[in-house]
């Protein structure tokens, strides 16, 4: 967070430093305010990029073993900007290295860790452990003690890409 604020700073002075210029090209015809005017559309320049590059960032940032499973968009008020174009403001990714199968009486059952990525004013990291029956396609999320929370079942479709990774 602390490069991401000197970052904008540095945007800032930046584009603020482009007026500058302009203004002395010109002679000083142009009016002092533009000054602080380019400084802002610099930083709000690159909060934006920043923001929309964040799910790039955080997935280049991922060993390779990772999948991305899935991700999701949406928009938040003070963003107006994401109104027009929503951006990706979580995803979760399956540790590919973790899946364990296993067949149980007549039924092929997965055992994997999936992390989920939230962008916030910092980053949060969570991860859980999840049993997939790959015959019924459902996915049962477990608790710390590796114990199944019955009332957390969902079931999920077969064309899903987390059941085509963990169940192929």
């Amino acid at each position: 967070m602390l490069w991401t604020l000197l970052a904008i700073v540095v945007a800032g002075l930046g584009a603020a430093g482009i007026a500058l210029l302009l203004r002395k090209l010109t002679r000083n015809k142009l009016p002092k305010w533009i000054v602080p005017l380019f400084g802002g559309l610099g930083m709000l320049g690159y909060q934006v990029f920043y923001e929309y590059s964040w799910f790039e960032h955080q997935q280049a940032r991922q060993p390779a073993e990772s999948v991305v499973v899935a991700t999701e968009a949406g928009h938040v008020f003070w963003r107006p900007w994401s109104y027009f174009v929503p951006m990706v403001t979580a995803f979760t990714v399956l540790d590919s290295k973790s899946v364990a199968r296993e067949q149980v009486a007549d039924a092929q059952v997965a055992e994997f860790m999936l992390y989920r990525f939230e962008k916030q004013h910092i980053d949060h990291v969570a991860h859980q452990a999840h049993l997939l029956n790959c015959t019924t396609a459902e996915l049962l999320p477990l608790d710390a003690q590796k114990q199944p929370q019955l009332a957390q079942l969902k079931r999920i479709g077969k064309d899903d890409l987390l059941y085509r990774q963990v169940c192929r």
